[in-house]
């Protein structure tokens, strides 16, 4: 059973429209044909099913979907990237493959 909601955003403004919904807020930057985007996948799912991921609501935002205007407008350099955001704030940025211990530590520093 997972305890994380997950959406997805489609566009840019599904995008802020989701930040500015949900104060607990993981952000997945993802690409098609990433092999460090597929092992997060991996990790979150993990992640979703403890105890720490009650509450947090998962954001899939992929490049392909939403543009790489919005990517680059970020400042994000990489995929995958994890983001969190307290209350429509980014509080901590996450570049590369995260383990789905490294991904509860952030939630458990930040949220």
């Amino acid at each position: 059973m997972t305890l994380m909601q997950t959406i997805t955003a489609t566009s840019p403004d599904a995008y802020t429209a989701a930040l500015a919904a949900h104060p607990r807020l993981l952000v997945d930057f993802h690409k098609d044909n990433c092999p460090g985007c597929k092992m997060l996948e991996m990790s979150l799912q993990k992640f979703a099913a403890t105890e720490a991921a009650n509450g947090v609501v998962l954001l899939k935002v992929k490049m392909e979907t939403v543009g790489e205007e919005l990517f680059r407008g970020l400042g994000l350099r990489q995929t995958p990237t994890l983001a969190v955001f307290k209350d429509g704030a980014e509080v901590a940025r996450l570049p590369g493959f995260q383990s789905p211990a490294q991904v509860e530590q952030a939630v458990g520093a930040h949220l």
